[in-house]
């Protein structure tokens, strides 16, 4: 798989092509050290990947993304960065993976593996064959990639049962764990397939599987039952939408 890597930083670079010589499925063709000479340079050597970074003068790896999703041949792309706060947009652009540096061989070898998959199954298009423009995705978000420890976790979408707002933040419920990312939830609710998830509090959102039951408590109060026994209070700005859900 003939890879180019997109970095800044001389070490980083160095660092990258010491950790792809190890991995016999890839061949770097090239380095560039801004966004501007990346696009230059996949134009020129057409590679099946690019490792790139996230932060960089003047062109930045998600305007190299953005240029890149909208070419019918294009390249995988990975990202590597120190930053864990991009991965939502990241995975916008329909991102392979999103490495954190500093970067281990084991979480490369992951993440190579599946830039294979993908490219295997069609979902990305080497740069290198002649194909047709790849499907466009659904307007809603199927996963996330949260911070966990020393990596990123993928979260689907249809396994999340509950989203609270805390501050800047919002914390994904999966079954018995939950996950902490830098994100509003007002700019989840905009991005969820309304028909799975709905919001019932000004800081919750609820999958509308997960819910039993409404309950009048009185006094124009109503709260949702949850599938786990949890009430909650279901704000007056939301209460029109879950009571259509049930039907009322």
């Amino acid at each position: 798989m003939r890879t180019l890597i997109v970095d800044d930083e001389p070490l980083a670079v160095e660092r990258m092509q010491i950790l792809c010589s190890r991995l016999p499925a890839i061949t770097v063709v090239g380095t560039a050290s801004d966004g501007a000479a990346a696009l230059r340079l996949v134009e020129a050597l057409t590679p099946d990947l690019i490792l790139l970074d996230m932060t960089m003068p003047e062109v930045d790896g998600l305007s190299v993304a953005r240029q890149l999703s909208g070419q019918a041949q294009r390249p995988a792309v990975i990202f590597v960065t120190a930053h864990d706060h991009f991965a939502v947009e990241a995975f916008d652009l329909d991102a392979v993976d999103y490495v954190l540096k500093p970067v281990a061989q084991d979480r490369l070898e992951r993440a190579i593996e599946r830039a294979l998959a993908r490219i295997a199954n069609g979902a990305a298009t080497p740069a290198t064959e002649s194909s047709a423009a790849a499907p466009s995705k659904g307007d809603w978000i199927e996963e996330f990639w949260v911070p966990h420890r020393s990596e990123l976790v993928r979260v689907a979408a249809a396994d999340i049962d509950r989203i609270d707002a805390e501050r800047d933040y919002v914390r994904l419920h999966v079954g018995p764990r939950s996950y902490l990312m830098l994100h509003t939830i007002q700019g989840l609710e905009n991005r969820l397939d309304p028909d799975r998830f709905i919001r019932l509090h000004r800081s919750t959102i609820v999958r509308r599987d997960r819910i039993n039951g409404l309950r009048h408590d009185g006094l124009g109060v109503w709260s949702a039952e949850l599938a786990d026994g949890t009430p909650l209070r279901i704000g007056r700005t939301y209460l029109a939408k879950a009571k259509a859900m049930a039907g009322r």
